[in-house]
């Protein structure tokens, strides 16, 4: 086609124009339709993603498990007011939550020469409170004592001294476990704040699962709004979870067992993830992530451990728990409400089943000992119980057919952003029979991604063209790591950046946004001529706006090189009174390429729309160096409209 292309410019005495204009883009016929799932999410808890994150809860080792059984003890991030002559704390193996035995023994030694305000013990959360003005916490905690309480209960900033809000108990008989729920308001705001248990009574008092929520969670079901903003704008057709190497664990006995996180949160063990460094106490779990998918408009993809850790392997012959106990987590989120694993789920809250469609058999193992030998029999258990359930393996089949039944198989690629860019037709000799591509985690990474460049979102930008291109073989993308708390780099860059109480979006996060409608879209022939062709790559698409239903071209451009580009865009085929004269461009770009959005300056990398007043068939525009862009016209009838065997080439003498 190319070739063809160039004769007939020269025929016609075309060919100094290309030259002049650096490029060209003939569109001219729709290809396919592309899958309803391409772009997605990954969420994985890593960075604190989930706790001290997207999660909203407020308290870090609210039962006092994380440090086990110490005398003195370790509780952190729990600390005394107070000095050692006037509290003693220790855990001991005493709660009434049998799944969670470890509770906090807090002493109390003066005894009417407290100092003023009292004694006890404070909490600062993920580095930090975020307590704003005017809005209420959900306060609940577990007490014990022989004698009587009298407790203030505060929200204060940093050191203590200034007041946010108060409230007081007083409890007469509190000799076996009660549950206390209390709320607090704030009366001032303060993005650094702790949560204050303080008493001037001498005594013994024991707590437990001390609970700090905000009332305004993303419809109550405990998702930070700010955050869960974010990720509902980039529009994910699916969210895969819950890792990533969380779910495998670096030795089986840390790996994420879904089994503990359902249930009452008290009853939540929560486990050390070991690959990662840090306790989550696992109250967003196998239910909450299900409800996120659902809230989002997502479709779930649940990734289970499939006895397999980064140190160890379970032998074939004593698999069968493992499996059975994916079985139980696909039953709890499908299963009738009057199932065993169902009935648990509506219980929870939720007695319709999730819409549980995909499921990945483990993370990253291929090649691993075991990992065929064992994946052969959860498919086999799944593949019964559940035929419609598509399953993804870990092995790659983009070059080799795999040796073993599949629907999916994972790709993964992290690398310099060079490769990254290059690595756009990864997928062109791909064979087209048999298992589709779940590319699940991409990113550029190293001295190129920083901590998340405009250089790295242009490549990443580039691949995902190639993805849009080869979409009948490619059914889902998304793009890793999606969350970093800002006190826990444990892996950069990441595409939403956040602290306490504020966030902002890397140029990858923004990047995304340009490809949120390809979903379900219809994708379009392009050739695509140019001098400088290693630094150019564009799609084009026609996308339905959910809002209005009308039919809008997209033609996406990524010029990766230094210099600027004129661009000429032909429609091929399309009658000149179906497309709007007028149209949008939106561009990501900055002035240098390794420029990157920070708390400082979180919108020096956004996408800048503005009006293009010459739209139509035929567009000359200029790509500015080191850009991402979107050209969207407003069309006035549909795809149908555009084909590729029409007569008209009026367009070779504007050229």
């Amino acid at each position: 086609m190319l070739g063809l292309l160039v004769g007939f410019c020269l025929v016609f005495r075309c060919s100094a124009t290309l030259w002049d204009t650096n490029a060209l883009l003939v569109v001219n016929g729709s290809i396919r339709k592309m899958p309803e799932t391409l772009f997605g999410v990954f969420f994985e808890e890593i960075n604190h993603a989930g706790a001290g994150g997207l999660w909203a809860e407020l308290v870090s080792n609210r039962g006092f498990e994380s440090g086990g059984h110490h005398s003195p003890s370790i509780i952190d991030p729990w600390s005394i007011i107070g000095n050692d002559s006037l509290i003693k704390v220790s855990t001991e193996a005493s709660s009434c939550f049998k799944r969670n035995p470890m509770a906090l023994r807090m002493e109390v030694v003066c005894d009417g020469d407290c100092p003023l305000g009292g004694v006890g013990i404070y909490n600062p959360g993920y580095w930090g409170m975020n307590i704003e003005k005017g809005k209420t916490y959900n306060l609940v905690f577990y007490i014990r004592s022989l004698g009587s309480v009298n407790m203030s209960l505060s929200l204060t900033d940093s050191t203590g001294m200034q007041p946010l809000a108060t409230t007081n108990i007083i409890k007469n008989d509190v000799s076996n476990w009660t549950k206390i729920v209390t709320k607090l308001e704030a009366k001032g705001s303060n993005s650094n704040g702790r949560l204050e248990l303080k008493t001037d009574k001498k005594g013994v008092i024991w707590f437990d699962q001390v609970s700090l929520m905000p009332t305004d969670t993303y419809k109550g079901h405990g998702f930070r709004n700010d955050l869960f903003k974010m990720v509902a704008d980039m529009k994910p057709a699916f969210i895969r979870f819950p890792g990533g190497c969380f779910v495998e664990g670096e030795y089986l006995r840390n790996a994420f067992r879904w089994k503990e996180t359902v249930g009452a949160w008290e009853e939540r063990p929560g486990h050390f993830g070991d690959v990662w460094f840090y306790w989550t106490d696992d109250g967003l779990g196998h239910y909450e992530f299900f409800q996120l998918a659902e809230d989002l408009g997502a479709a779930p993809i649940w990734v289970f451990n499939n006895g397999i850790s980064h140190q160890e392997s379970v032998d074939p012959a004593i698999i069968m728990p493992f499996v059975q106990e994916a079985l139980d987590g696909i039953e709890f989120a499908r299963g009738d409400s009057n199932s065993t694993w169902g009935s648990v789920r509506a219980a929870m809250g939720h007695p319709d089943p999730f819409d549980l469609k995909y499921v990945a058999i483990g993370n990253e193992d291929c090649g691993k000992k075991y990992y065929r030998e064992n994946y052969l029999q959860f498919y086999a258990a799944i593949r019964k119980a559940y035929p419609d359930i598509k399953m993804i393996s870990n092995c790659d089949g983009s070059r080799v057919k795999l040796d073993h039944p599949a629907d999916m198989y994972d790709f993964h690629i992290y690398s310099d952003a060079r490769t990254v860019f290059s690595m756009a037709n990864t997928f062109d000799r791909t064979s087209r029979v048999g298992p589709k591509a779940f590319v699940s985690e991409y990113a550029v990474t190293g001295d190129d991604a920083g901590l998340g460049s405009l250089l790295a979102s242009l490549a990443e930008a580039g691949f995902l063209i190639g993805l849009e291109k080869n979409s009948d073989i490619v059914e889902m993308a998304s793009y890793a790591p999606l969350f970093v708390n800002t006190n826990d780099k444990r892996w950069k860059p990441d595409a939403i950046v956040f602290d306490s109480s504020q966030s902002y979006g890397t140029p990858s996060y923004w990047m995304q946004h340009f490809f949120k409608d390809s979903n379900g879209a219809t994708l379009l022939n392009s050739t695509l001529q140019a001098n400088a062709s290693n630094t150019l790559a564009a799609s084009a698409i026609v996308f339905q706006d959910p809002l209005s239903k009308k039919n809008n071209l997209r033609i996406k451009a990524v010029n990766f090189g230094s210099s600027t580009v004129s661009l000429k865009i032909l429609i091929d085929g399309l009658d000149p009174n179906l497309l709007d004269t007028s149209g949008t461009q939106t561009v990501l770009t900055s002035a240098n390429v390794k420029d990157e959005n920070s708390f400082a300056n979180p919108k020096k990398i956004i996408p800048v729309t503005s009006l293009v007043e010459k739209a139509g068939r035929n567009m000359d525009v200029v790509l500015l160096p080191h850009s991402l862009t979107c050209f969207d016209v407003l069309m006035k009838s549909g795809i149908a409209e555009i084909t590729s065997t029409t007569e008209d080439k009026s367009y070779i003498s504007s050229m």
